[in-house]
């Protein structure tokens, strides 16, 4: 029949997987406003972005940080628009600046939880 759907066969409507990736960047002070080039984008823009000074992080160096995380393309497409204005971590030094940004992420969720009884 017409619009029916064999057993088992489900799946295959669905869409195919999105890999996530992560890419953390380097910002000077006075370079900050190319990651508007980013919010801009139509795809690029429609990842997570998140910014933050290095300091505020407990990490080294000066300038800011700037976390995407999405799909390939999107990320791709960020560091794309990024490369003559900020410098790609990687390694350690991207491993490390991830996990700050989540560790600082979880600690204000926790409080959070706290302002509304949790």
């Amino acid at each position: 029949p017409v619009g029916r759907l064999r057993r088992g066969a489900w799946f295959k409507c669905l869409p195919p997987l999105v890999r996530h990736v992560y890419r953390v960047f380097r910002v000077p002070a006075n370079q900050l406003s190319a990651v508007d080039l980013v919010y801009r984008d139509n795809l690029a823009g429609r990842q997570s972005i998140t910014v933050r000074e290095a300091r505020t992080l407990g990490l080294s160096g000066e300038g800011n940080l700037v976390l995407i995380e999405g799909s390939e393309d999107g990320v791709g497409r960020a560091e794309a628009l990024l490369k003559e204005h900020a410098t790609a971590l990687t390694g350690a030094e991207a491993e490390s600046a991830y996990r700050a940004f989540r560790a600082q992420d979880d600690e204000a969720a926790s409080g959070l939880g706290l302002v509304f009884g949790g």
